[in-house]
């Protein structure tokens, strides 16, 4: 089966600032039990703050490296998951449940890419 990279995208300056309603632990906790008992969930995980971020370009045959946080980005990734789906809609179907887990006051996006497996 497929594996798709879902990367959660969020507006760090704001995202932190945000509170979410008494049921988002319990519908988030329901969802992870029910996509790992399904055998699609291979991975997950947060990532701290671009403020603890460094970005690594190569550029002219040299590299350069920044230190975050990376004001000019307003949107950045702020979490990831691998699934192992049967297609592409499964793995979407799969992250709009993830997306609608969060409380209606937050915008989280992803964007959902299949892993090649050459």
């Amino acid at each position: 089966m497929p594996r798709f990279l879902t990367m959660i995208r969020v507006d760090e300056r704001s995202f932190s600032a945000l509170e979410a309603d008494p049921g988002f632990e319990e519908r988030m906790g329901a969802l992870f039990r029910e996509i790992n008992e399904a055998g699609v969930m291979v991975e997950t995980a947060g990532l701290v703050p671009t403020s603890e971020g460094t970005r690594v370009t190569w550029s002219g045959g040299r590299l350069s490296y920044t230190d975050g946080p990376f004001t000019e980005t307003k949107e950045v990734v702020g979490g990831y998951a691998i699934l192992r789906a049967r297609d592409r809609a499964e793995a979407l179907e799969w992250t709009g449940r993830f997306l609608s887990a969060h409380p209606e006051h937050w915008t989280v996006g992803a964007e959902v890419r299949e892993i090649t497996e050459e």
